[in-house]
């Protein structure tokens, strides 16, 4: 008895039924976007009116621009839930993006005077690494690496060259 997965009514179900969820989760996240673009406008209209008027300290910067990184974080996620809904793929680079991004926003709004060094360290580590693994799903294919189906016909090529 074979089973094949094109007809098997369980994972079509359930296929369809994932499918369904992440359409459910798209509605939300532009709902989600929405609100972060209205909350960073109150966020900068409240800064902006509290003494002194129309002046803003370097904390609140920071708050705007962690403000700022949260919407641009959730645009992220929508783009890849909407990905996955066309090509039904996730997509690592850009999954990869939106983590780097979200360390950017923690890097960003994190108060140094208040953290121990461990701490420090650690979120250096997570960016280094994240920047390196980053860099290796994003750099181009290397012209000396050769895929499993290439492997037959270049070592043909090999040994027919003198």
């Amino acid at each position: 008895m074979g089973f094949d997965p094109e007809t098997d009514p369980l994972l079509k179900r359930t296929q369809q039924l994932i499918l369904i969820a992440v359409r459910a989760l798209v509605v939300l996240m532009a709902m989600v976007i929405l609100w972060g673009v209205v909350d960073v406008i109150w966020v900068l209209y409240e800064r902006l009116r509290t003494p002194p008027v129309m002046l803003l300290t370097i904390s609140d910067i920071l708050a705007t621009f962690g403000a700022f990184m949260a919407v641009m974080i959730a645009i992220e996620i929508f783009e890849n839930l909407t990905i996955y809904l066309r090509k039904n793929v996730i997509a690592v680079e850009l999954v990869m993006a939106t983590a780097l991004m979200a360390i950017a926003r923690k890097v960003i709004i994190l108060d140094y005077n208040k953290l121990s060094p461990d701490y420090v360290w650690a979120t250096a580590a997570i960016v280094l690494a994240m920047s390196i693994g980053y860099w290796l799903v994003k750099r181009p294919p290397d012209a000396t690496q050769v895929g499993p189906d290439e492997q037959d016909t270049t070592a043909a090529k090999a040994r027919e060259q003198p």
